[in-house]
């Protein structure tokens, strides 16, 4: 299996970061998260890279406290998914981002896939409603 992993991983390396694929690779896994091959659903893969983000500084110089003087080991506020997801609804703004999920890592690289669908379709009534109702308060 790790092998087929590895296979994978470089494959979507040769690919651009984020395009469209015609299937999903983790079918049972995409079907639980309401796909459904119709007219109107597709997928997109999103590529994203890992690791820590450096704080963006003039030669790398930080005036100011000891404790404000790192520059590589920042940390990004929102997870990797989210950003993915980000990217493929900037990519689509005529669709609506359905679910996500992950697909593959590797030393650098985390991809995802992304479901999106037509907003209008009836098919989604269902999911369209439960994306535009209001969070519910949890009593507190």
């Amino acid at each position: 299996m790790a092998y087929v992993f590895r296979l994978r991983q470089w494959e979507l390396r040769q690919l651009s970061a984020v395009h469209r694929v015609s299937k999903p690779t983790r079918a049972e896994k995409a079907r639980r998260l309401g796909y459904k091959a119709i007219q109107g659903v597709s997928i997109f893969r999103v590529r994203i890279r890992c690791g820590g983000r450096k704080r963006r500084l003039h030669k790398g110089i930080v005036h100011g406290k000891p404790r404000n003087q790192g520059v590589n080991e920042q940390k990004h506020f929102r997870n990797l998914r989210s950003i993915a997801e980000e990217r493929v609804g900037r990519r689509c703004g005529n669709l609506r981002l359905l679910n996500s999920y992950w697909v593959a890592e590797d030393g650098s690289y985390k991809c995802f896939r992304g479901q999106t669908g037509l907003t209008h379709s009836s098919k989604f009534a269902a999911i369209r409603a439960a994306l535009e109702r209001p969070p519910r308060s949890t009593g507190h």
